[in-house]
C-alpha cells in the first residue's frame, strides 16, 4: 500500500519530480529492530508519498513476532521515501523490515546503497545487537547509528551509546525525535557525511 502517514501534510505535486537543482542521487538502507521507528523516520522526511508494505499483525504472529506495547503493523517489504539534501544530493531511503523472518530480503535492499542508518531504542539496546551483526555480516556498508529519542526513554550520551553497543570508535552516533523532520535529517546527512569520508580514505590507501 502507498502511505504518506496519517499526520503527513499534503503533497506539494512540484515536490513528486526531482528539482533540477539535483546533480546526484544516492541510496540509503535505513535498519533497525522491530518497532524503533524506521516507518516514522522516512514518513517524517519524504517528500513524496512513501511506498509503504505495513500490514496488520496477526493472530498468526503470535510467539513468532515480537509484541510491542499498542503497535498493531508491522513492515513486511520495505518502506521507501525520497528527500532531497542540500538542494544537490536527492536520498532513496530503503526501510528494511525489523522482524528476523524477514531479514533475507537485506542483502537485495543493501545493493548500491552508500551506508546504513541503523535506529535504535534505548529502551531495547540489546534488540540491536543481532541487527548490527546482519550488517556485518551481509553488507560491507558503512554505518550510523541513531537514537530515537522516544518521550519514555532513557537518555544517555553518545559515547555511552556507542560503548554499549561495541562500535567502532569512528562509528558516528547521533540522537534526535525521529518524528521531527529536520532532526531524522540530520541523522542522514551524519550517515552521508560519513559514507564520503570511508570512501575517500578507501581511495587514498
Amino acid at each position: 500500500m502507498v502511505s504518506a502517514g496519517s499526520e503527513a501534510s499534503p503533497v506539494d505535486p512540484a515536490s513528486l519530480h526531482l528539482a533540477p537543482t539535483v546533480e546526484r542521487s544516492v541510496k540509503v538502507l535505513v535498519v533497525g529492530a522491530y518497532g524503533v521507528g524506521k516507518t516514522t523516520l522516512i514518513g517524517a522526511v519524504s517528500e513524496i508519498p512513501v511506498l509503504s508494505t505495513e500490514e496488520t499483525i496477526t493472530a498468526a504472529s503470535v510467539g513468532v513476532d515480537p509484541r510491542l506495547g499498542e503497535k498493531t503493523t508491522t513492515t513486511v517489504a520495505m518502506d521507501f521515501g525520497r528527500v532531497t539534501v542540500g538542494g544537490t544530493t536527492a536520498l532513496y531511503l530503503f526501510g528494511t523490515p525489523g522482524q528476523k523472518r524477514f531479514w533475507d530480503l537485506w542483502a537485495g535492499l543493501a545493493d548500491g546503497a552508500v551506508g546504513a542508518l541503523v535506529v535504535v531504542d534505548t529502551r531495547r539496546l540489546e534488540d540491536s545487537f543481532e541487527v548490527l551483526d546482519q550488517l556485518e555480516e551481509h553488507t560491507a556498508l558503512p554505518v550510523t547509528v541513531v537514537v530515537n529519542e522516544f518521550p519514555d526513554a532513557p537518555r544517555h550520551a553518545t559515547d555511552a551509546v556507542r560503548a554499549a553497543l561495541d562500535l567502532p570508535p569512528d562509528t558516528p552516533v547521533v540522537a534526535g525525535d525521529l518524528r521531527e523532520r529536520r532532526q531524522a535529517v540530520e541523522a542522514l546527512q551524519a550517515l552521508v557525511a560519513h559514507a564520503v569520508r570511508v570512501a575517500r580514505a578507501g581511495e587514498a590507501a
